[in-house]
């Protein structure tokens, strides 16, 4: 018999036990069936063993089998493209995996890698599509749950967005940058319009009433007090007008970024809909065979 994807080195054949039913029991994808439906899904189960620390399989690599964990720990990962390895979960007891490989026949989506001591059951693309061809139960309960898992992955995915796209933006910032973000952020407050009416009313008083006749050096009409404030206006308007540019790269990067977590979303959710054109299609020649 044909191993699955894991290094033959790790892997050791055990015979089926009792264990396996419970377990199936506890997937929310054979929930649903009845107790033969589920004693026949036991013969399709190839029991292996893995040691802790081994690598399941990869990314990229043929996916033809998905996995039970019996017992142990399984982590789910994927490398984003700042090359940091992203959990997208710790699998344990009862839990399933490599579900969507086997159902495309295509590469492997994410890592798995062994975290414990683990005990696995392998359902084999073959064997799961000649019992699910039995059951069109089984059909929505896999696409509930991979529905189920998408919806976590995209949550998972804008978070990374959003904190990769203020990262990226801090790795290119510089000194003039920042400077021109805190002036605009101080020239947009109840600050800068406090400061300036102090500023005007002080320069005021002190040319018409502190200060001697011999010592005024702005008397009115305060030519050097509108030259002073006109001064600020001008430097400040392209201040403000370079922050908002900086601003308006920043949210072309977010959406740059939400478009790829939409457009694999999209792909996955059309597979999953060809899986079900696919059903519809098989189910009137499942119906003429028992007939």
């Amino acid at each position: 018999m044909r191993m699955p994807s894991a290094p033959q080195s790790l892997v050791q054949d055990k015979r089926p036990d009792s264990g396996q039913y419970a377990l199936l029991r506890s997937v929310p994808l054979f929930a649903a069936l009845d107790d033969a439906a589920v004693q026949e899904l036991c013969g399709y189960l190839h029991p292996v063993e893995l040691k802790g620390g081994s690598s399941l399989f990869r990314v990229g690599e043929s996916g033809d089998a998905m996995y039970f964990i019996e017992s142990g720990r399984v982590r789910i990962t994927v490398t984003d493209a700042d090359g940091r390895e992203v959990i997208l979960a710790s699998l344990g007891h009862g839990d399933f995996f490599g579900e969507m490989a086997m159902l495309g026949g295509h590469g492997r989506s994410a890592d798995a890698t062994v975290t414990e001591d683990s005990r696995l059951a392998v359902l084999r693309r073959e064997n799961f599509l000649t019992f699910v061809s039995s059951d069109s139960r089984i059909v929505l309960e896999m696409l509930s749950a991979i529905t189920n898992r998408l919806r976590r992955t995209d949550e998972l995915l804008r978070h990374r967005v959003s904190r990769n796209a203020n990262e990226e933006d801090a790795r290119t910032m510089t000194v003039a940058d920042r400077a021109a973000d805190n002036i605009a952020r101080f020239g947009g407050s109840w600050k800068f319009i406090i400061f300036s009416l102090v500023l005007t009313a002080l320069w005021m008083a002190a040319n018409t009433i502190f200060l001697t006749s011999e010592k005024r050096f702005d008397v009115f009409p305060f030519v050097l007090l509108n030259l002073v404030l006109g001064m600020m206006a001008a430097l400040q308007a392209p201040i403000i007008m370079m922050s908002q540019n900086r601003e308006a790269q920043k949210d072309r990067l977010r959406a740059d970024l939400d478009y790829q977590v939409n457009l694999k979303n999209e792909m996955l959710l059309g597979e999953i809909l060809r899986l079900l054109e696919k059903r519809e299609k098989d189910a009137p020649k499942g119906y003429e065979d028992e007939e």
